[in-house]
């Protein structure tokens, strides 16, 4: 940080001189029909090639003009260009505004531009204009789509698919790269994550309709944060509008899957004031989504004798019901021409209500005939239901909490002609709370080595095909065949927090004569913190409560429709008004007992302190060529507190680990114009991704009943990439692209489960010596835990179209509008080993999808719009086994969705929305495609409102 101080003190000293014969022109460029700002537009002064790229706000600036008259022109996708004369004074800020008209001739194409092509015009010019390789979406492109979350407008991105949860969009997987791989921020601040094991951002938690603009940075440049291999995504919320901006939703919905409704409402008011020196808006969000999933899931093994049967099933019936609130606030301070100030404030809280009823077949044990085959199962049989405590915020069922909040405030300053400077400051936090969560547990137990007393119950060796595979009894058994197991409530707690500071300078620096040139340096400054708090009681009962089966309340699921199949109706269960009812605080009833084998392990606490500067040198060497020089340096300090778990329940003690790492990462890309709408774009950057939270928490877990251990690895590397990456980018002037490029990435450290079946009381005295052995001499333990791999390299390349077909000269046909991408990925990991330390080979990345599709087809007018929109990805590696046979795959998936529009008048619009129309499922397989490991299915959605835009 010294040396970047020492070169602003240097740069002061040397520009007043530069400053005293020069001044600077700015100003803010807006759509003169909506009076809402044009990002992305380019200023150039027509006598030279100093040019600018209008901001997010619209606003731009020239600086170090020499004093004279010019003229300044304004280039912007789909708008007509427009002109001024602007006359500069030494040492003077010389404002200059723009206000660009929609439509136009140009360069022989028809320009029609209407309401509904005026954002996808301010996505493209944005990334046009980009110095980096982007993909941008802005709010009208997401509405367009019949999205509710952040996350399901993003997997219409090229290179982008989504990992599912409960039937939305949740982690981010950016050219095949992991979640973990990938960042996202909030305005450019990392946004931290509500869960407790990883840095992964729900993207489900924030709805589509509070974020202005979503660009997607596939490189980097040296002033943004470095934890981002496959890509980082920024959500951009809505800044205050040119005048006065009413926007309001209704909306109501269907989920077939449970015959509920859904509720959807949002509204936008926005304005400025004081003579336009002070900006607000503020927005807010409501979803209320009444639903549930059928869930089969399957864990599957492999006898001596090459049987492959289930080893465990399930069979869970989810009812969830989900609301989804946001709020928002941006204000403006525009203190003169030179010097503003903003605020910004984001909250999101979503909850989650669930009750699961789970049927379960464990430990199963096959029956042989005299040739070694299966002839039929042996194995315990439990049900089981999940719900909560009965009051009016848990409401009888598994309350999840989330909450991820933002608040930020910031400066644009302009020092002269030739020095600005931005800073901004920032908190955030993201919580997981999860309050009075209960189970209740009957079963049917085996025991393998006593039969006799615990006999369990006897399955048919025929489980039917291994895609839809279902365990049947020999003999049903009847409800009091079922013993009282026991019933238990937890609470579970993450809280992440982080405080971040960044302070940005830039400078005129050219060393070609005539051409623009910037030099940008700055720090960065991320303290974070967090905490997971888990707690877990099971309660014996001692009172005169009657926990038989066939006395209680049950809740008969018999004769339901199931997906995908009705053979999977579970049958009885026990309800949920009887599990929410037991009074477990009643000591006269009740005797609870911790359970440390569910808490202990997974608690931690965790600090990191991380510290960043940057060089970042802009040159031009002529009108259609520009470089982008730098390096970036970012110092990670870690303490992290585990604790130390003996005989999988006594607390050993705990474990406080302290470390530290410094990157440095070098920064060079190209952009090549051979003409006003063909870019091309070649960029080599670094970037790194620093291990999941629980990964390096120095927890040791030893289980000596089950030869097994478990530890969080604190030694950790980060992971280092070395990116290279083409582009080329074709831009109609009538509002579309045509675009393709390919990638390579090689990837140093990259993490992995390890797992050693052969670990020895020789290895934990080698890996662990401060700790007390528990593995006996001659004894062979199951160790898992993180470790870094050696090298994985991803590499692919992507196609993308969009057009509105508005060249034909057919008015049906000119309506039509097309949008398809597809992405290609492969990858090859080295470094990784088996159960027995043998190496493997022939392994991809897990987390890398090898081909994404997406396809859209729409029509429009002034009053209708309709759209048909596909998306698919293949299957793909997830999560890496003990062996190729343990090895979890996320299978194929395919979205088909639907959404229309009608205008009733200028300010209302009617529209409709199907989601999920082919009734995709959640699928994993265990080794190979037949072998289902988990299907869990949601059918469509519906959804009908009206928008109100004034």
């Amino acid at each position: 940080m010294r040396y970047l101080f020492t070169l602003f003190l240097v740069a002061l000293f040397f520009l007043p001189g530069v400053a005293q014969q020069s001044g600077v022109i700015s100003g803010r460029v807006i759509d003169h029909a909506t009076r809402l700002s044009l990002p992305g537009a380019t200023l150039r002064i027509t006598t030279n090639n100093r040019y600018t790229i209008s901001t997010q706000t619209g606003d731009y600036e020239f600086l170090g003009i020499p004093a004279g008259t010019y003229e300044v022109a304004v280039n912007y996708l789909g708008y007509r260009t427009q002109t001024a004369t602007v006359t500069v004074q030494s040492g003077q800020n010389t404002e200059l505004g723009f206000a660009l008209e929609a439509g136009g001739t140009e360069l022989g194409e028809v320009v029609v531009m209407g309401d509904r092509l005026r954002g996808q015009a301010a996505a493209l010019n944005q990334q046009k204009n980009n110095p980096n390789i982007t993909n941008v979406i802005s709010a009208d492109q997401v509405g367009r789509f019949p999205d509710a979350n952040i996350g399901d407008a993003l997997k219409r991105v090229p290179g982008i698919t989504m990992q599912n949860d409960q039937g939305e969009a949740r982690n981010i997987i950016v050219r095949g790269l992991a979640p973990s791989l990938n960042s996202v921020t909030l305005n450019g601040d990392r946004i931290p994550s509500a869960e407790g094991d990883n840095r992964n951002v729900q993207m489900d938690l924030i709805p589509a309709d509070m974020i202005q603009t979503i660009v997607v940075n596939k490189t980097l440049t040296p002033d943004m944060d470095a934890d981002a291999i496959g890509g980082s995504v920024n959500l951009v919320t809505r800044a205050a509008p040119n005048g006065q901006r009413i926007s309001a939703t209704l909306g109501g919905g269907y989920n077939p899957i449970r015959e509920k409704a859904a509720y959807t409402g949002a509204f936008v008011y926005g304005n400025r004031f004081a003579n336009n020196n002070v900006g607000m808006v503020l927005s807010g969000s409501y979803n209320d989504n009444d639903y549930g999933s059928d869930n089969v899931e399957a864990v599957w093994v492999e006898d001596d004798f090459g049987n492959v049967y289930i080893e465990e099933q399930d069979i869970r019936k989810y009812d969830v019901r989900r609301t989804r609130r946001s709020v928002a606030a941006a204000f403006d301070f525009q203190l003169n021409p030179s010097h503003s100030l903003y605020i910004n404030a984001m909250y999101n809280w979503r909850d989650d209500w669930e009750n699961r009823f789970r049927w379960n077949a464990k430990d199963l044990i096959p029956t042989y005939d005299a040739n070694n085959n299966i002839v039929g199962y042996q194995g315990a049989m439990s049900l089981e239901t999940k719900g909560g405590i009965n009051n009016n915020r848990v409401k009888q069922r598994r309350l999840e909490e989330q909450r991820v909040q933002n608040y930020s405030l910031g400066g644009n300053h302009l020092f002269g002609p030739s020095l600005d400077m931005d800073w901004s400051a920032n908190f955030a936090r993201a919580s997981e709370y999860r309050p009075n969560e209960r189970y209740i547990e009957y079963e049917i137990p085996f025991d393998e080595d006593e039969p006799e007393a615990e006999p369990g119950i006897a399955f048919h060796s025929n489980f039917g095909l291994t895609r839809r595979p279902l365990l049947t009894y020999v003999n049903n058994p009847a409800l009091a065949d079922y013993d009282f197991d026991k019933v238990t409530e937890q609470k579970e707690k993450t809280v992440e927090e982080e405080f971040g500071a960044k302070l940005n300078f830039r400078v005129p620096l050219s060393v070609v004569s005539g051409q623009k040139g910037r030099l940008r340096f700055g720090g960065r400054v991320r303290l974070k913190s967090k905490d997971r708090n888990n707690i877990f009681y099971e309660y014996k009962p001692i009172g005169n409560i009657n926990f038989d089966l066939d006395q209680i309340p049950v809740n008969d699921l018999r004769g339901m429709r199931w997906n995908p199949d009705d053979k999977y109706a579970i049958g009885i269960l026990p309800s949920r008004d009887f599990l929410s009812g037991l009074p477990l605080t009643d000591a006269t009833q009740f005797e609870p007992e911790a359970d440390p084998t569910e808490y202990l392990a997974a608690n931690y606490h965790a600090k990191e302190n991380i510290v960043a500067g940057y060089l970042r040198w802009d040159q031009d060497f002529n009108n259609k060529l520009s470089m982008i020089l730098g390096a970036r340096v970012e110092r990670t300090g870690i303490t992290y507190t585990g604790n130390i778990i003996e005989n999988e329940e006594d607390l050993g003690g705990q474990r406080k680990v302290e470390n530290s790492y410094v990157n440095v990462l070098p920064n060079l890309s190209f952009k090549y114009n051979p003409s006003a709408n063909l870019l091309l774009h070649a960029a080599f950057t670094t970037g790194i991704a620093r291990p999941n939270y629980y990964a390096l928490a120095p927890y040791v877990d030893s289980r000596p009943s089950d030869d097994e251990l478990f530890a969080g690895n604190p030694d950790l590397a980060a992971s280092y990439a070395w990116n290279f990456d083409l582009m080329g980018e074709y831009y109609f002037r009538s509002v579309g692209l045509v675009s393709g490029g390919a990638f390579y990435k090689s990837i140093d450290d990259f993490i992995y489960n390890k797992r050693d079946e052969q670990y020895t009381t020789e290895k934990f005295g080698r890996d662990f010596a401060d700790l007390s052995n528990p593995i006996p001499a001659g004894a062979n333990w199951t160790f898992v835990q993180a470790q870094n791999g050696e090298n994985v390299q991803v590499y692919g390349f992507e196609v993308a179209f969009q057009r509105q077909l508005d060249f034909f000269s057919n008015k049906f046909l000119k309506g039509f509008g097309l949008y398809v991408n597809y992405t290609f990925t492969e990858s090859s990991a080295k470094g990784i080993t088996n159960e027995d330390g043998e190496e493997r080979t022939g392994l991809s990345l897990p987390g890398a999808a090898p081909h994404m599709l997406n396809a859209s087809i729409s029509w429009e007018n002034q009053r209708f719009s309709a759209r048909l929109s596909l998306n698919y990805a293949a299957a793909y590696l997830d999560e890496l086994g003990g062996n190729a046979f343990e090895d979890r795959y996320y299978d194929r998936q395919t979205f088909l969705d639907a959404n229309a529009s009608y205008r009733i008048t200028k300010n209302l619009r009617l529209f409709g929305e199907a989601n999920n129309l082919t009734n995709q499922p959640l699928r994993y397989y265990q080794g190979v495609a037949s072998r289902t490991m988990q299907m869990e299915y949601y059918r469509p959605r519906y959804n009908l409102g009206l928008k109100l835009d004034l």
